[in-house]
């Protein structure tokens, strides 16, 4: 919701500041200087802060807005911070740092024993066997002919 106010904000200032394109007014009304401009936005303002004092009954309830929007902005932010670090704390560590740690310990592969049933030890959710482990049958590549063939020369 505070993204499309802002963007809002920001397309109005964008397209105030576009030139008009050429068509030019020639009424005294459109022109504003700058001592102008700061005369009527002083007197904007001090209207604005006069709001609470013609209105208490609009403020009040206005500030109750501005909490009950500070505190569900409060609860969501809280809820994308979780959510992140739960992802970042279940994120693996990366393979080269894996590799670094059985280097230091132990050169040689561990061996995990497979039950009669077919599953990996306890402690491992794995259920892959040794077989299903095996890379899967290709046939082979067959060569391309030879240039006699391509040529339909015989064979000398």
């Amino acid at each position: 919701m505070f993204f499309l106010l802002r963007m809002g904000f920001w397309l109005t200032v964008v397209c105030v500041l576009l030139p008009s394109g050429g068509a030019k007014t020639t009424s005294p009304d459109a022109h504003i200087d700058a001592t102008q401009a700061v005369s009527l936005a002083s007197a904007a303002m001090s209207d604005a802060r006069g709001f609470c004092d013609r209105q208490p009954d609009a403020c009040v309830v206005g500030g109750k807005v501005a909490v009950a929007i500070g505190h569900k902005a409060e609860a969501g932010a809280r809820t994308i911070y979780e959510f992140i670090s739960t992802r970042l704390n279940e994120k693996p560590a990366p393979a080269d740092t894996i590799a670094r740690s059985d280097t230091k310990t132990d050169t040689t592969a561990k061996m995990v024993p497979v039950s009669a049933t077919g599953a990996i030890g306890a402690a491992s959710k794995g259920t892959l066997t040794p077989a299903d482990l095996q890379p899967a049958w290709h046939a082979p590549v067959p060569l391309p002919p030879r240039r006699e063939a391509r040529a339909n020369r015989p064979a000398a």
